[in-house]
């Protein structure tokens, strides 16, 4: 009972004359009726019973053969049938030396399961002292992790051999590395390597988490024993969770630009990039941990501001692959990050971007206003001041008029639109109230594009949502949410390579029938997450895929029974085929 602070005689007094339990009112009247002798209707009215209540009060109490007005303490079991029925085969087996967690799974073995702390506390009970610690060979032969071969391609053997790999669909992105010569991106941007692991293979290791949509580096531990995850590296064995998350550690932003421009020197000449408008936006990356170098920024996906990591990203409209990202940002730099795009790709390509789409959060007006003077077309939103709709309100219904927009799948084809000249920052821009167009509120937009109609101003913007489907499928199967690190600089390094890995998708897409739209995650669940076997001759390493469902649109592809000489396999040719009937035998 908790002993607290000494109370008053009368409170003690009111205890027993006032009682509040049911049971405890019941006794103390019984009492004053029985015992003291009071009349029973004094009794009733001083306990608040009727009087007839309290004559059937007493004929129940005379009648009850125990009356229950106190409580007994009840009491636990005083036996373990458990610990009971399992003693003396515990002492037993304690007796040939078996551990506590041993004996455990035996009982669980023969169906009298007891955890490894019970039988610790039979044993001690017994006087049983704990077995010493032995040494792996002294305990009994179980199921144990395996020790993996530490990666080293000074190891790595293309010895004649066959296996089975879960991964045999990142082989299909094997021709597109070699065709783009991707080996010049770790020499134009300095990117770390060893004698172990050279900088290419280190890529194509870094490159192989995004293509297989492994979430976090941890998970690659799964895989680690899977032979052709190490051969499409050009590894003996791929490397573990410790290596992957620092090699970024040794890149810098400065590293990271010149690994996007010389991945778009590689991809020159090839139809991933139109480049006839680029579609911008900001990402936050959000952040659960405790870092006070972590900035708060808005989340959109759970609408509310909280710690994360601005990603800057640019899509090409036309191919919807990712072209360009920054990870490097702070508060503040927002607005300027345009220009940094717009800097990078007149040293990638030698000229300015061709046209940009964004929205109003993206730059300031003045940001605008040097757009317009370095003469770049652009399509913003600009945000609704009171001001502007007070203006919208009061326009005239003859002020509009109607544009059908060559949509059909769009469902608010015939929006209303009222266009003016303004001067903004010093500058003429061209503003468009457009109403119903799906908002309940009015959409103002923002272009330096004169000469263009309403109409086409209208059906672009709208397919600026193309990049929100862009990062919803970059969430969910390249796992950009999964913040590689609190550091924006490794961050920065990770979205470089969902770049890549968004273009080498996109070049799988356009390889196949009916995928040129498709998204990243159906192309992996369709076509890459298949298995193979893999048969290493000394002429070709052939990969031979399992037969699927979706099967028939690899072998209409151009990738099919097609040697393709690998330079990171000592010139060894690959060739991806599938099944034909004959029965595979198996070679050491």
């Amino acid at each position: 009972m908790a002993i607290g602070a000494p109370k008053e005689v009368s409170a003690l007094r009111r205890f027993f004359l006032e009682p509040r339990l049911p049971k405890h009112r019941q006794y103390e009247a019984l009492r004053a009726y029985l015992v003291e002798g009071r009349l029973a209707k004094d009794v009733a009215r001083a306990f608040g019973y009727s009087l007839n209540s309290f004559h059937v009060l007493c004929h129940h109490f005379r009648r009850e053969t125990h009356p229950t007005f106190f409580l007994s303490p009840r009491h636990g079991p005083q036996s373990q049938p458990k610990k009971s029925a399992a003693r003396d085969l515990i002492i037993k087996l304690r007796k040939q030396n078996h551990s506590v967690y041993e004996i455990s799974q035996i009982l669980k073995d023969r169906h009298s399961p007891l955890s490894p702390t019970g039988v610790r506390e039979v044993l001690k009970a017994e006087g049983f002292a704990p077995l010493p610690r032995r040494l792996d060979e002294e305990r009994p032969r179980q199921p144990r992790p395996t020790v993996e071969p530490v990666a080293n391609v000074r190891l790595f053997s293309l010895a004649p051999r066959t296996f089975t790999t879960r991964c045999g669909g990142l082989f299909l992105f094997v021709a597109d590395l070699v065709r783009l010569q991707t080996q010049k991106l770790t020499q134009a941007a300095g990117l770390p390597g060893s004698k172990m692991i050279p900088a290419d293979q280190a890529l194509r290791c870094c490159l192989a988490l995004k293509l297989w949509s492994i979430e976090r580096k941890s998970h690659v531990m799964a895989l680690i024993a899977d032979e052709g995850l190490a051969l499409f590296a050009g590894l003996n064995a791929f490397p573990k969770k410790s290596y992957l998350s620092e090699y970024s550690c040794r890149i810098d932003h400065r590293k990271t630009a010149r690994f996007l421009t010389a991945w778009h020197h590689c991809i020159q000449g090839s139809k991933l990039l139109p480049a006839e408008s680029f579609n911008l936006d900001f990402h936050s990356v959000p952040f659960y941990g405790e870092d006070p170098m972590v900035e708060r920024h808005y989340v959109s996906a759970r609408s509310r501001s909280q710690p994360s990591v601005l990603v800057f990203l640019a899509q090409d409209a036309g191919s919807h692959v990712f072209c360009y990202s920054n990870a490097d940002l702070r508060k503040g730099e927002e607005a300027e990050e345009i220009f940094q795009f717009i800097a990078f790709w007149k040293r990638a390509h030698g000229k300015l971007p061709s046209h940009l789409v964004f929205d109003s959060k993206l730059t300031t007006h003045e940001g605008l206003a040097r757009l317009d003077a370095m003469n770049i077309p652009f399509i913003t939103l600009r945000r609704r001041s009171p001001k502007l709709l007070k203006e919208i309100v009061l326009l005239p219904r003859s002020a509009w008029r109607t544009v059908e927009l060559d949509v059909p799948t769009r469902k608010y084809r015939t929006p209303r639109v009222y266009e003016q000249t303004i001067s903004l920052a010093g500058r003429s821009l061209r503003q468009l109230f457009v109403q119903d167009l799906g908002h309940e509120e009015p959409t103002i937009l923002l272009t330096n594009q004169r000469h263009t109609t309403t109409k086409a101003l209208l059906t672009r913007y709208a397919q600026r949502m193309l990049i929100e489907n862009a990062l919803s499928d970059a969430v969910r199967f390249f796992h950009i949410d999964a913040l590689s690190s609190a550091v924006g600089l490794k961050v920065d390094f990770d979205m470089a390579l969902l770049v890549l890995a968004s273009g080498l998708y996109r070049l799988i897409a356009q390889r196949m029938h009916g995928y040129a739209d498709a998204q990243a995650r159906q192309i992996f669940r369709d076509l890459i997450d298949m298995p193979a076997d893999v048969t290493v001759s000394d002429k070709e390493v052939e990969v031979s895929f399992h037969r699927r469902a979706h099967l028939p649109i690899l072998l209409a592809s151009d990738l099919m029974e097609k040697r393709i000489a690998v330079p990171w396999w000592d010139g060894l040719s690959l060739r991806l085929t599938t099944y034909d009937g004959r029965q595979n035998t198996s070679a050491t």
